[in-house]
């Protein structure tokens, strides 16, 4: 099955979600999509889409680099950890790569409260990822 037929409902998905700048292209076997999402919400459906597709992400035959327009961002957080620094994630899951830390009661912007586990978040060097929420504390 061609990468495009494949995700056809996650191309179809970003369109219709007026994804900015939405570039789809494979290449050497894995089917990359780039673009701006409006808010957090936008790319958290895309990544639930994926998900649906490929339950738990694990064919590593798709690149979602969609990041969120950056005056969607609202407020920020602290991060909590015991000590260490805090991963921020391409997607939200434990088996989703690393692509950047937050350190130790550093300050980032909280982009969406994705859900109860995983929060979408931008450091002030632009990393935008995914972080267990249990170690993000909202600031005012």
């Amino acid at each position: 099955m061609l990468l495009q037929e494949k995700y056809k409902a996650l191309t179809d998905a970003a369109v219709a979600a007026g994804i900015s700048d939405l570039a789809v292209r494979a290449q050497d076997g894995i089917l990359y999509v780039d673009g701006t999402a409006a808010d957090g919400a936008t790319k958290d459906h895309l990544w639930e889409v994926y998900n649906q597709i490929d339950p738990n992400f694990t064919s590593g035959d798709l690149v979602l680099n969609v990041n969120v327009s950056v005056d969607a961002a609202t407020t920020h957080v602290k991060v909590i950890t015991q000590s260490s620094n805090l991963n921020i994630r391409k997607g939200p899951g434990t088996d989703q790569p690393i692509v950047g830390k937050a350190a130790h009661h550093e300050i980032i912007t909280l982009v969406n409260r994705s859900n109860d586990l995983w929060w979408l978040v931008r450091t002030k060097d632009g990393e935008e990822g995914y972080c267990y929420a249990q170690y993000l504390e909202p600031q005012d």
